[in-house]
């Protein structure tokens, strides 16, 4: 299957400042992607050559198949979501998003019933009649991200679209996040590897304007080929125990591996009988590593 975005070869510089640097991406459709990297790793940049209004220098970008953004060809197909979107603050809520809804290609009658729509999504659907200048931060963050979903697009880029978010909102958001899954194609930048992990079943690390690692999440963090145990007491001591698992220890941890998730069940089952019929309490069993070790390491 043609994945849903594609980038070749994409080089991009501002000066002498070079964003990206033969770029070389790809997100499968119906994932939700997390795009991640540190300050200056040129994801922004990424996501302006995408949407069309950053020019590379040189490359092939190609969104669902059909070549660069293309207003006659995506318009309602793909959404952006920017970084610092800010909508007019003058206008109601339910009518800011008629009105992009309108821009879009929707019918009035389209609109009405996709800002309605997309407002349940975020919970806001009591808001629409008052002013976004009169909601608060991350209520205006919110209908940001309902705009993107106007329409059912087929591929939706969301640009760090929980920062400066409390806890309850980043919630509300990965739920909707969630409930997308299989119905479009995700890609989210963010800086927060932990609600990434959440949300996510693919992921691409991004480091000086090139893709270093990228992959299911699964696969990145070794969910299928790898357990984590934390026991009280000495690590080293309940490893003596498991030696005929062949066990690592790996700071407060025991790894085992295994080729298989079936294998690994097994060998979750043996290792537990083992420590417990020695009296030593398990604290933690996780499958793989976090996603922060996995991508960022010690």
């Amino acid at each position: 299957m043609t994945p849903a975005l594609r980038l070749s070869g994409v080089h991009k510089s501002y000066g002498k400042v070079q964003a990206l640097r033969g770029l070389e991406l790809q997100v499968p459709r119906g994932v939700i992607c997390g795009l991640v990297g540190p300050n200056g790793a040129g994801k922004t940049t990424t996501f302006g050559v995408v949407g069309g209004y950053v020019q590379p220098d040189s490359g092939s970008v190609d969104l669902l198949g059909q070549g660069p953004f293309d207003p006659r060809v995506h318009r309602g197909r793909v959404a952006l979501l920017p970084q610092d979107c800010e909508l007019n603050p003058h206008m109601a809520v339910g009518a800011s998003l008629r009105f992009l809804g309108r821009l879009q290609g929707l019918s009035a009658a389209q609109a009405a019933s996709e800002t309605d729509r997309v407002l349940d999504l975020v919970d806001l659907r009591d808001r629409a009649q008052m002013r976004i200048r009169q909601l608060s931060h991350g209520m205006r963050r919110r209908v940001s991200v309902a705009q993107a979903f106007l329409g059912q697009p087929e591929l939706v880029l969301l640009d760090e679209p929980t920062a400066g978010l409390d806890p309850d909102q980043v919630v509300r958001l990965r739920r909707l996040f969630l409930s997308q899954r299989g119905r479009c194609t995700l890609l989210i930048s963010s800086h927060v590897l932990s609600e990434l992990e959440q949300s996510c079943d693919h992921v691409i690390f991004m480091q000086q304007g090139r893709v270093v690692r990228a992959g299911p999440i699964a696969q990145v963090t070794g969910a299928r080929s790898m357990v984590r145990i934390r026991v009280e007491g000495d690590p080293a001591a309940a490893a003596r125990v498991l030696s005929p698992l062949n066990p690592q220890v790996d700071g407060d941890c025991i790894v085992l591996h295994g080729a298989s998730e079936d294998t690994l069940a097994e060998l979750n089952r043996r290792a537990l009988s083992a420590l417990l019929h020695a009296g030593i309490g398990v604290l933690e069993l996780r499958a793989g590593q976090s996603l922060e070790a996995a991508l960022l390491g010690p």
